[in-house]
């Protein structure tokens, strides 16, 4: 389903923040997580499923890492069309980093919670 009113950052942010938990969890076509509503409506919402791909791609090399296995902290930090995806151990701890040469992702920053394999909006954790 593609979104042909595109919505404002604003607009986007309210959405998101009203996804508390998730009775729906879907599995990403990598198999090395699932997510919920809320990231589904994420992806959906801005086209940005490149970004479930890319935090799925990590998981098998991130999964040897024991302090990695239950919770990572993603975030994808966006400036003049292009970011910069992060993943933390825990806030500030950093141990992952990737650079997005482009990317039309509406929000300057993004913080995802990957929680037991899934993967969830922080107002779902």
């Amino acid at each position: 389903m593609t979104n042909t009113t595109a919505k404002t950052a604003e607009e986007l942010i309210a959405d998101l923040e009203r996804f508390k938990g998730s009775e729906v969890v879907y599995r990403h076509s990598l198999g090395m997580l699932r997510y919920t509503e809320g990231i589904n409506y994420l992806a959906e919402s801005t086209q940005c499923y490149w970004l479930l791909d890319a935090i799925g791609s990590y998981q098998h090399q991130l999964q040897s890492n024991p302090r990695l296995r239950d919770f990572q902290v993603w975030r994808l930090v966006v400036e003049n069309e292009s970011g910069v995806l992060i993943c933390e151990e825990d806030t500030d701890k950093e141990v992952l980093r990737q650079s997005i040469p482009y990317t039309d992702f509406p929000l300057p920053e993004m913080t995802l919670y990957l929680a037991q394999k899934v993967l969830m909006l922080p107002s779902e954790y």
